[in-house]
């Protein structure tokens, strides 16, 4: 059977018990009927959420302009979108901008 990863931690190896689905990395529990949604997780693997603040992790260049994102960049109250470019924000001094999740790492709270 092809069973979806754990939607918390994205492990392969979830099982199924009775009418869930459990993960034995993380120990979450679901139930196989649940809307599965996209989860949008930054470079290390923390999910993102609208409104959070996240740095920017790689220099990044700004297509047409010779300006630059530059590295530890602090970026608040973020929203996600979908499509290539999955985080809609605004930069002091740049704009608004999208941003790929692969590029940034959530703050702590």
């Amino acid at each position: 059977m092809d069973l979806p990863p754990c939607p918390e931690c994205a492990s392969a190896y979830t099982y199924e018990m009775d009418a869930l689905l459990v993960c034995p990395e993380c120990g979450h529990e679901w139930s196989a009927n649940d809307k599965q949604t996209d989860v949008i997780r930054d470079s290390v693997g923390n999910p993102l959420a609208d409104g959070d603040t996240v740095t920017v992790i790689k220099d990044l260049k700004l297509g047409g302009t010779s300006s630059s994102v530059k590295v530890g960049t602090k970026v608040k109250n973020i929203r996600l979108v979908d499509g290539d470019h999955d985080i809609d924000c605004k930069i002091p001094g740049v704009g608004q901008i999208g941003l790929k999740s692969q590029f940034v790492k959530r703050v702590a709270k």
